[in-house]
């Protein structure tokens, strides 16, 4: 009787030693994968690269959103998102430009369908996007019309994050296509 009691207690002191044993190989192995996954190259890069989009897609929305009823907040808007030779030009013309509008009586708005990073320097602090948006026109009128554009944008990497350095159209269809001579 004894002797069971004895083996009973190792058994149940083996398991206990095995189960701690078997939790702190657990513990190591998801420390050193978090750790890994934390200092990993790749995935600093696609933090970057997220980071990027999401930057360039809200600057190209907020340069496509204007309301003569409150321009001061679009018109900052505009200013924050951008930076070097974009910046001073939206300050170089501001006034001219809230007479444009205010005389216009115009309301744009911007939504993101889609974007895409297209390029991305983490040395250089370079980043260029696609971005896909709609914008809704009101006129003073009251008349709505919508289109859709293709918007390219250089983002430069600033200490307050990526900001706008250049916004473009993007080119439509194929311009390196050859084209068809006719009558062929």
């Amino acid at each position: 009787m004894a002797r069971i009691a004895v083996h009973r207690r190792l058994s149940l002191t083996a398991v206990a030693l095995l189960a701690a044993a078997l939790a702190m190989a657990f513990a190591v192995w998801t420390g050193g994968s978090w750790y890994a996954s934390a200092h990993d190259e790749q995935a600093a890069f696609a933090r970057t690269r997220d980071a990027a989009l999401q930057a360039g897609e809200r600057a190209v929305q907020n340069m496509n959103t204007l309301d003569y009823g409150d321009l001061t907040r679009g018109l900052d808007a505009w200013e924050q998102s951008a930076t070097g030779d974009l910046l001073n030009e939206l300050k170089g013309s501001r006034t001219q430009f809230e007479q444009q509008v205010r005389d216009a009586k115009t309301a744009t708005t911007a939504k993101v369908l889609s974007g895409a990073v297209t390029e991305l320097d983490e040395r250089a602090g370079r980043a260029r996007v696609m971005v896909a948006i709609r914008i809704t026109v009101v006129t003073a009128d009251k008349k709505i019309s919508t289109k859709d554009s293709r918007m390219l944008a250089e983002l430069t990497r600033t200490p307050e994050g990526w900001k706008l350095s250049r916004l473009g159209q993007a080119p439509v269809g194929d311009a390196t296509a050859p084209s068809t001579p006719s009558g062929s």
